[in-house]
């Protein structure tokens, strides 16, 4: 399955329509109904406060200026001034409640999103930039989250008022209301037209930023080696490379996002233009007041202001729907890796086995292909063979990482995509050549996910690793179990992440173990107690190592030979030699 992310700068293919990514958009607040229906009620009485007003004004300019009756005058002021601070208290309440809202979606989104890079696979990850994956959980959450919070009510405030003006407007005058609302349908037709335009930007302003976090996150990440090979040239040439593009990437969406606002202030004052000029003329005739010709102004405003409003804020829409787009295609993903319902076992006595089994990195050439080997319980496998012959891709099929693209892999019996993910940890323990490590302490890194452990306390855990022979490894620390470990395990060595992995490894009592280059950054004192840790583990505990150095495979029961898409079983220590020089020869 292709996990690539960066198909989503074009995002033509697949698209929503507007009104469905809106409704998707609304989807992840339906939680708020409540509070929503709250938030809309006090929009819907502020504008039709609003809109009372200028009919208000046109009443009393006719029945009251006119008539010089101040009683009048100031008793509808004081009715003016009322529906003015209920309609401050209700804007107030509203913009409150949707802030509110608003930042209670984004915690509910970010939650989705992370959750999401939870359940899916590692070759996923393998195919997606870190730090793009960062820009969609951090950046493009937050511009879903100012439209909802801050947009979403004044847009809807806007429409609320110009169909009020409208309505209002016809009632007045017909004639008049229809000539002065005609340049909106001119405006109709341009930002329809442009509006594709305006989101394709804004996806490629989004998708560029997303590539600079990525430059920024993999440069900052690798900075020893841009030091140690003072290549820092390298680093601000990258940099400025990917900043331009995303300077220019974001001018290009700036201009698209102003372009409405000047189109809609120019119709809106030839609207204006046009109710002066023909309600002077029908008021020369007699058919019409100053009184409505005021109101009539004051609602042509009100129709033509939320409209220069809903330019900014159409283009924030279109922002919006495209950090969405990159949002849902990325929860749009599922685990390949399905848990299929077949717990039947067969009756073959190997503990694991790979049956012509064949795989491919997607997008990639054949690494493996109609291998078949069978694993007991208890013995000792080594795998050997040049680089890229395929030794980490056949432990990673063993760990079930991946997998396979034909053929089928056994474990007890039972086909491996038969157990959930929890039963397969607790059976499989991996330790990798660069051991991942988390901030905290070297407690919490040896009892990540082992929920039996981390539960123990620090006496009981310290005789949990006396029982299998790890406790002297815990004296190397300066404060035992203690010892803080800083992110991505800064502050100590190599080796000593390498131990760290170890534990963590033995202390779920695997029944198979798989060791990918795992003594290759310890001291041969380490590695001799590693060994000897090893060699006491439970005799059913089936061992599967990978390794470069031949003094860690002399011991091996088996040897298989890895290269060119097969796997070969070597026999003895000295063909397993053999193979490897005549690979080296053939080179």
């Amino acid at each position: 399955m292709n996990y690539d992310l960066s198909q989503t700068t074009d995002m033509n293919a697949g698209r929503l329509p507007v009104l469905a990514s809106l409704r998707k958009l609304v989807s992840i607040i339906s939680g708020e109904r409540r509070n929503l229906i709250i938030a809309f009620s006090a929009i819907f009485l502020n504008s039709g406060l609003s809109l009372a007003g200028p009919y208000i004004v046109g009443y009393t300019i006719d029945n009251y200026v006119q008539a010089k009756d101040y009683h009048g005058v100031l008793l509808f002021s004081g009715i003016l001034l009322i529906m003015y601070v209920v309609a401050f208290v209700s804007n107030y309440a509203q913009m409150r409640m949707m802030g509110g809202i608003g930042q209670r979606m984004l915690f509910s989104l970010r939650n989705s999103v992370f959750n999401k890079l939870q359940e899916l696979p590692l070759s996923f990850f393998n195919q997606n930039k870190a730090g793009d994956l960062i820009s969609r959980i951090n950046n493009d959450t937050d511009k879903v989250n100012q439209f909802f919070s801050q947009s979403l009510m004044q847009f809807i405030g806007s429409l609320i008022t110009m169909t009020g003006a409208v309505i209002l407007l016809l009632a007045i005058n017909l004639s008049l209301a229809l000539a002065a609302l005609s340049p909106a349908i001119l405006l109709w037709i341009f930002t329809k037209s442009v509006s594709p335009w305006i989101r394709r930007k804004n996806e490629a302003s989004l998708a560029s930023l997303g590539d600079l976090s990525a430059e920024i996150q993999e440069s900052l990440a690798n900075f020893r080696v841009v030091v140690a090979f003072n290549r820092r040239d390298y680093f601000r040439e990258r940099f400025e490379e990917v900043n331009n593009e995303n300077y220019n990437k974001s001018m290009q969406a700036g201009i698209a996002n102003i372009i409405l606002t000047p189109v809609y202030t120019f119709a809106s004052n030839i609207g204006q233009l046009i109710v002066l000029s023909l309600g002077i003329w029908l008021i020369i005739r007699g058919h019409f007041s100053i009184g409505l010709l005021i109101s009539f102004i004051s609602y042509i405003t009100s129709f033509y202001n939320p409209l220069r409003q809903l330019a900014a804020l159409w283009a924030n829409f279109q922002l919006a729907l495209a950090a969405w787009d990159r949002i849902s295609h990325l929860l749009s993903f599922e685990n390949n890796l399905k848990i299929i319902n077949d717990r039947s076992k067969d009756g073959n006595s190997s503990y694991l086995r790979f049956r012509d089994v064949s795989f491919s990195y997607p997008n990639g050439k054949e690494v493996l292909h109609n291998v078949s080997f069978d694993l007991q319980r208890g013995r000792t496998y080594a795998f050997v063979g040049p680089t890229g012959g395929g030794k980490t891709t056949t432990a990673s099929l063993i760990a079930r990482l991946y997998d396979a693209t034909k053929g089928s892999i056994l474990l007890d019996g039972r086909d491996i995509r038969s157990f959930t993910p929890s039963e397969r940890a607790s059976k499989i323990g991996f330790i990798l050549q660069e051991p991942l490590l988390f901030s905290g302490t070297v407690r919490e890194n040896i009892t990540y996910g082992n929920p039996e452990c981390a539960a123990l306390t620090n006496d009981q855990l310290e005789q949990a690793l006396e029982d299998v022979q790890l406790s002297d490894l815990i004296k190397r620390f300066d404060k035992g179990l203690d010892t803080p470990v800083q992110t991505g395990g800064d502050g100590i060595s190599l080796g000593q992440k390498q131990i760290i992995a170890f534990m963590r490894a033995i202390l779920r009592k695997p029944e198979i173990l798989i060791l990918d280059e795992a003594t290759a950054n310890i001291d041969t004192v380490t590695e001799q107690q590693l060994e000897a840790i090893m060699k006491n583990l439970p005799e059913t505990t089936t061992r599967v190592i990978i390794a470069h150095r031949l003094n860690t495979i002399e011991n091996a029961d088996e040897i298989f030979f890895v290269n060119s898409g097969k796997i070969i079983a070597a026999g003895s220590f000295d063909e397993a030699l053999r193979l490897l020089m005549n690979e080296k020869m053939e080179s």
